[in-house]
C-alpha cells in the first residue's frame, strides 16, 4: 500500500493565503515577530525535546479595542487525523504519565504543537492570553484539499492546559472587524469549580516532577552550596524573575553577563532587581530591608559569582531555575508552590526523624480543611504561630477572597476588600530564617500577603502586634490555624495554649500528634480548656504524610474565648479513611490517588464538626461519636466510638438458631449412621 503523502505545503499556502486577503501582518516561520516572543520560542524546549528552536508556521500579535495584545501562533500539519490528541480528560495530551512533556503528540498533531508554542510565550514574556491554531487536512479522491481547524486559548486562568474557543472553517474571526466579537467570545469562557480543580491538580503533579528534576540537577551539578543557599537562591532567582507588568522588567538569563566588574556581578544585578520588585510591591521598608539582608550572603559570594569558561555558577543556577519553574509561577497557580519546593528540596537533608517531623509540610488538602473547620470568610484575621512556607495561610487566604467574591457585589468594594486581607487579615511566625523567606516567597507567588509574616519566636518575641506598618496595634486574631513542630514542650500544644490565650473569640483548628492529647501535653490542655472549649476531635490516617513523618496525627477543633463545661458534647471522629490512597514510590506520577470519595469526605467532615450528626451520610457511628471529656483531666481527648458488649435479643435468637441448627444437623447425621449400620 502506497504511503500517504503530507499535503502541509497546501495547507499553508491555502491558510496564509486566507491571511494575506485579511490583510493582516502575519510572520512565516522564519520570520521575526517581536524580540520577546521571538527569544520565548528560542528559550523554550522544541517540539522534539530539544534546546529551543520553537518556529510556529506562522504568528501574528493583533490587538482588541482595548489595546490589549494576543499573540496568535498557528501550526500546520498535512494529515487527515493530525488535528489534535486529547487525553482521556478531553484536554490537549501534551503531557504522558509521568507528568513529561510529550513530545510525541507535540510533534504529531497540529493543535499540540501550537499549544506547546503558547506555552513558551506565558513561561517567558509577559502576554498572559494567547490564541494557538492548529490547521490540517487532506486530498479526497477528487484531488480537493478539505481542511480541519482548532483553535484553543491558552492563559493564565486555564494554567496554561488550554480551551477550545470554538468550531471554525477558515481564520476570519482574525480580521480586525471581526476580532473583537472573537474576544468577547474568549471573555464568556468559564471552567466549572470542578474543571478548574482537574486543571490545578494536573499542574501541580507537573510542580512535583519538575521540582524534583531541578533538585537532582542542583544536587548533582553544583558543588559547594548548603541547603540554606539553595533555599536563597531559588528565592531571590524566582523574585527577580517575576516582574510587575509596567513597573519592572523581569530579569533575563541574558541579562547576566557573568562580569566581574565591581558593581555589575550576577548577584549584584539580581539584588537590585529584587529591592525594584519589593519596592513596587510595596512591602514595608523595614521588610524590604530584612528579606535583601537574607539573600545578600549567597548572592554576593566570590564563589558563585566567579566566572568558568565565561559562565557564573550563579547565572546557570538562575537559568535552571528560570527553565524548570517558569511556566508555574507565572500562570498564578493557587498552591502551596513553595510548600513543595520546601519538602523537595529538605528531602536532600539528613535529619533524624525527630527533626523531620518539625518540617514536614501540611497536604494542601488538610490545609483547606483546617482553614473551614476554623470557620474562616472573609471577616476573620487568621494567624499561624509556625508558618512554615506559609501554606496555612495560603489556603485562608484562598477561602477569604473566595467568600469576598461571593459576598461582595461591588468591584470597587471588592477590590478594597481583597487587598485589606491581603495586607491585615494574615499574620504568621516562623523563627528559622531559611523557612522565614520560604513563606515570604510563597504569599507573594500566592498573591502578596506577605506583609505580616514575621520573622520571630513566637513563644518568647511575639506581643500579639501587627509586625509592620500598624505596630502599636494589636492583631484582632478570630481564626487560629497550626501545624506546630512536634518536637516542642506537649507536642506543639505549647503553641496552641499561647495564640487562644491571645485571642478573645473566634475558632482554632490545629493538626498535632496525637499523643499530645492522651498525655504527652496534659497540663497545657488544662489550661487551655479553663478558657476554650473542644469541639471535636478528629483522627487523621496514620499514613497522611507518608514519607516525610510516620506519626499519628489527630485534628482539635475549639471554640475560642469560652470555658468548656463538663456537659460540653465533643465530637470524636475516626478519619482514619479519609478516602485517599497513598504510596511513597519515587518514580511514581501520582502518589496521592481519591480511592473512595475523598473530597465528598472532607466535605463531610466539616459539616459534623459543625452541625453534628443529622450530616451523616458517607461516615456511620462507629466513626462518629458525641461524648464528653473532663475539663479538668487533659489527657482525654482521643476517645472513639464505645463498643456496646451487651447481648441484644437478636444475638441470643441467632445463637439460638446456630445451636438448633447444629443439634438437627447432629441428629439427621446420627439416622444416617444408624440406618447403614442397620443394613449392614
Amino acid at each position: 500500500m502506497a504511503k500517504i503523502k503530507s499535503i502541509e505545503p497546501n495547507i499553508a499556502d491555502l491558510v496564509n493565503g486566507w491571511l494575506k486577503n485579511y490583510k493582516l501582518d502575519y510572520k512565516l516561520e522564519q520570520e521575526s515577530l517581536n524580540a520577546e516572543i521571538d527569544k520565548a520560542l528560542d528559550e523554550y524546549k522544541s517540539k522534539n525535546g530539544g534546546s529551543g528552536g520553537n518556529r510556529p508556521d506562522a504568528k501574528l500579535l493583533l490587538q482588541d479595542k482595548n489595546l490589549n495584545y494576543y499573540p496568535v501562533l498557528i501550526e500546520y500539519k498535512g494529515y487527515k487525523d493530525k488535528l489534535i490528541k486529547l487525553d482521556e480528560n478531553g484536554n490537549v495530551d501534551n503531557r504522558n504519565s509521568q507528568n513529561s512533556p510529550n513530545y510525541k503528540n507535540i510533534n504529531d498533531y497540529a493543535v499540540n504543537g501550537a499549544v506547546h508554542y503558547a506555552n513558551a510565550i506565558l513561561h517567558y514574556t509577559s502576554y498572559t492570553q494567547v490564541i494557538a491554531i492548529g490547521v490540517t487536512g487532506y486530498k479526497n479522491d477528487k484531488e480537493e484539499i478539505k481542511h480541519t481547524i482548532g483553535v484553543y486559548y491558552v492563559s493564565k486562568e486555564n494554567f496554561g492546559i488550554g480551551q477550545e474557543i470554538g468550531k471554525y472553517t477558515d481564520l476570519s474571526f482574525l480580521r480586525k472587524e471581526n476580532f473583537d466579537d472573537f474576544i468577547k467570545k474568549i471573555s464568556e469562557l468559564s471552567l466549572t469549580t470542578e474543571e478548574l480543580e482537574a486543571l490545578k491538580d494536573k499542574r501541580e503533579k507537573e510542580i512535583n516532577a519538575s521540582l524534583v528534576k531541578l533538585n537532582n540537577d542542583i544536587y548533582a551539578s553544583e558543588k559547594g552550596l548548603s541547603e540554606n543557599d539553595r533555599v536563597y537562591l531559588v528565592s531571590a532567582s524566582i523574585m527577580a524573575n517575576l516582574g510587575i507588568p509596567g513597573e519592572v522588567s523581569p530579569l533575563e538569563k541574558s541579562d547576566l553577563k557573568s562580569s566581574q566588574e565591581e558593581g555589575n556581578t550576577d548577584g549584584e544585578i539580581i539584588i537590585r532587581k529584587i529591592k525594584s520588585f519589593l519596592k513596587k510591591k510595596n512591602l514595608p521598608y523595614t521588610k524590604q530591608k530584612l528579606i535583601v539582608r537574607s539573600l545578600e550572603n549567597t548572592l554576593l559570594s566570590d564563589n558563585i559569582n566567579k566566572a568558568v569558561n565565561g559562565e557564573s555558577q550563579l547565572k546557570r543556577i538562575f537559568a535552571k531555575i528560570i527553565d524548570d519553574l517558569g511556566i508555574y509561577y507565572k500562570i498564578g497557580l493557587t498552591t502551596d508552590f513553595t510548600g513543595k519546593l520546601f519538602n523537595e528540596m529538605y528531602s536532600w537533608l539528613g535529619f533524624t526523624q525527630d527533626k523531620l517531623n518539625d518540617v514536614v509540610l501540611t497536604p494542601s488538602y488538610v490545609a483547606n480543611l483546617l482553614v473551614k473547620l476554623a470557620r474562616v470568610d472573609k471577616d476573620s484575621y487568621v494567624w499561624d504561630f509556625a508558618t512554615g512556607s506559609a501554606g496555612l495561610l495560603v489556603a485562608a487566604m484562598n477561602e477569604m477572597i473566595i467568600d469576598a467574591k461571593e459576598k461582595i457585589k461591588s468591584p470597587a468594594e471588592l477590590e478594597q476588600k481583597i487587598l485589606q486581607i491581603k495586607a491585615e487579615q494574615l499574620l504568621g511566625l516562623e523563627v528559622l530564617s531559611n523557612i522565614y523567606m520560604l513563606a515570604i516567597l510563597n504569599m507573594i507567588l500566592m498573591g502578596d500577603g506577605s506583609s505580616n509574616i514575621l520573622n520571630k519566636d513566637s513563644l518568647t518575641d511575639f506581643d500579639g502586634k501587627y509586625g509592620f506598618g500598624k505596630t502599636e496595634e494589636t492583631f484582632p486574631a478570630t481564626a487560629f490555624i497550626l501545624n506546630p513542630p512536634y518536637s516542642a514542650q506537649g507536642n506543639g500544644m505549647v503553641f496552641v495554649e499561647k495564640a487562644l490565650s491571645m485571642m478573645n473569640k473566634g475558632y482554632a483548628a490545629i493538626i498535632i500528634q496525637n499523643s499530645a492529647g492522651s498525655g504527652k501535653a496534659k497540663e497545657i490542655n488544662q489550661k487551655i480548656l479553663e478558657k476554650n472549649t473542644l469541639l471535636a476531635s478528629i483522627k487523621m490516617p496514620i499514613d497522611l504524610f507518608v514519607g516525610k513523618s510516620s506519626v499519628q496525627t489527630n485534628i482539635y477543633v475549639f471554640r475560642v474565648g469560652e470555658r468548656h463545661q463538663k456537659d460540653e458534647i465533643v465530637k470524636f471522629i475516626d478519619f482514619s479513611n479519609d478516602g485517599y490512597t497513598r504510596s511513597n514510590r519515587k518514580k511514581a506520577s501520582n502518589n496521592l490517588r481519591d480511592t473512595d470519595r475523598a473530597k465528598e469526605r472532607y466535605e463531610e467532615i466539616t459539616n459534623l464538626v459543625r452541625f453534628g450528626k443529622s450530616k451523616l451520610n458517607i461516615f456511620t457511628e462507629k466513626e462518629y461519636y458525641e461524648g464528653h471529656i473532663d475539663p479538668n483531666n487533659g489527657a482525654d481527648w482521643n476517645q472513639s466510638a464505645p463498643i456496646d458488649t451487651r447481648p441484644k435479643l437478636e444475638d441470643f435468637k441467632k445463637t439460638v438458631a446456630d445451636y438448633l441448627a447444629w443439634e438437627v444437623a447432629n441428629l439427621i447425621k446420627n439416622t444416617d449412621q444408624e440406618e447403614v449400620k442397620s443394613k449392614k
